[in-house]
């Protein structure tokens, strides 16, 4: 079981992340051509009430870390949230893609049954498999959705296949 958790965790967070990175990438561009300050692309939301496009990237890469490193029992590591164009953004997204990299499918032994915690949640542990299939996958696909979503629907040329990569 541990080991089908890492295979459904980590290589498909750093898949994802890796397309959003490159989506990211050309949202950088085409801010660029279209003449259109970053911050009014980072900042878009769907509603008003909903979270801006740099937001969205930033919780995504906090649910794959996260969820990667609370399922190999090692420390979650801390990220400040202050990036504020697209160039800190794809360098937070490659940090995280690294850490990810760095984990062991060894290291997520036992983690089916590990009991995860969360500090916003400290009343609702979970136990690791509950933790990543119904909570941080979840989460994890509808902030990167959102971001695509935003980067669409401000007018970037992408689709589908940016969004799933290669398969």
């Amino acid at each position: 079981m541990s080991q089908a958790l890492f295979r459904q965790s980590v290589p498909v967070f750093i898949r994802m992340l890796s397309n959003l990175k490159s989506m990211l990438a050309k949202a950088k561009t085409y801010a660029q051509d279209k003449k259109v300050d970053e911050s009014v692309l980072l900042q878009a939301r769907l509603f008003p009430d909903m979270f801006p496009l740099v937001r969205q990237v930033q919780i995504a890469g906090d649910f794959a870390k996260g969820a990667g490193a609370r399922l190999a029992g090692v420390e979650v590591p801390k990220y400040e949230d202050n990036e504020t164009s697209f160039d800190e953004l794809i360098a937070r997204l490659a940090r995280t893609i690294d850490f990810l990299s760095g984990l062991k499918a060894e290291q997520f032994e036992g983690c089916a049954e590990r009991v995860i915690t969360l500090p916003f949640r400290p009343d609702q542990p979970m136990k690791g498999e509950v933790y990543l299939i119904d909570f941080a996958i979840p989460n994890f696909y509808f902030h990167v959705t959102t971001a695509y979503a935003l980067l669409r629907h401000n007018g970037l040329a992408i689709g589908k296949q940016d969004f799933v990569g290669e398969i």
